[in-house]
């Protein structure tokens, strides 16, 4: 167990500013025991400082924008998963609203910023999954907006967000103990969060862009909305690279002042955006339906 890398975040947390490492450090802020770049940030009164501002201010705008694609759903009246869409929308705000506190660093006290880091983990889980059910929802195994439809989309995410969440909090707070009962190092190893956090993530992901590409070009025999799904692919993955490739070089570089972190936000809200788009357009009403296709998809 002591020469595996399964489930140890030391490397990431080095190299990274990720809610994750609020919890694992022992010290519990965003520089910890990682041996990293440290973020300057802007210096207030008593030692504290403002750091991430970049993030704070991205996140924010993340949150105004969102609001906006609520309401533009909201006028989607007739569109395919309109509800559902909303879902994932919701459960990107409350990320967006918990990493102002998590990955921004404010001067906050101990207990608050492992509470809102453990929120920040439970909604990326639970939305990142909620939006590979958005993809499921297009083949209209179920009517979308249905009471079972909307059911089964809120109770598993919820299940998702309730057990990550206690994890999280659980880890950060040692109540038991028995998340990080084989941790090494400075705390930095966790299975359940590896799995939770990283892994389903990231299986959720793959598997909402094939259900997603089986679907316009199988079902709506189309080629255009191939493009907005592809560029969310490709500014989610630039995200990634900055957050956990090139982000120690940007801290370095800048002497702390900004870090991948603010990239990342960034690159996020491009492809939420970018997803919204790609639903909006595969709803539209100038589809044609493609010859011997049921009509039961409800897509014209």
């Amino acid at each position: 167990m002591g020469s595996t890398q399964f489930g140890n975040f030391f490397n990431f947390c080095r190299d990274s500013t990720l809610p994750i490492c609020n919890l694992l450090s022992e010290t519990h802020n965003q520089t910890g025991p990682w041996e990293g770049c440290r973020l300057s940030g802007i210096p207030l009164s008593n030692g504290r400082i403002l750091g991430n501002l970049g993030s704070i201010l991205l996140s924010a705008i993340a949150i105004a924008v969102t609001v906006l694609l609520l309401h533009l759903s909201e006028r989607k009246r007739a569109a395919v998963g309109r509800r559902e869409m909303q879902v994932f929308l919701v459960g990107y705000l409350l990320i967006s609203i918990c990493e102002i506190f998590s990955i921004g660093e404010f001067p906050l006290a101990e207990n608050v910023r492992i509470a809102f880091s453990a929120l920040h983990i439970g909604f990326i889980t639970a939305t990142i999954w909620a939006l590979m059910v958005n993809a499921v929802v297009g083949y209209q195994l179920i009517d979308d907006g249905t009471v079972l439809s909307m059911g089964a989309l809120i109770l598993s995410s919820a299940v998702l967000f309730i057990g990550t969440t206690y994890i999280a909090l659980d880890t950060g707070f040692k109540w038991t103990g028995y998340w990080t009962a084989d941790s090494y190092g400075p705390g930095n190893r966790n299975i359940a969060l590896y799995v939770l956090y990283l892994l389903l993530p990231l299986i959720c992901l793959v598997a909402f862009f094939a259900l997603e590409t089986i679907l316009v070009l199988r079902v709506l025999g189309e080629t255009r909305p191939m493009l907005y799904l592809i560029g969310a692919a490709v500014l989610f993955a630039l995200g990634q690279i900055f957050t956990y490739v090139v982000s120690p070089h940007i801290c370095n570089g800048t002497l702390g002042k900004i870090d991948g972190s603010l990239f990342e936000t960034l690159f996020n809200l491009l492809a939420v955006v970018t997803v919204w788009v790609f639903w909006s357009s595969i709803t539209e009403d100038d589809w044609p339906m493609p010859i011997g296709q049921s009509s039961v998809a409800n897509y014209p």
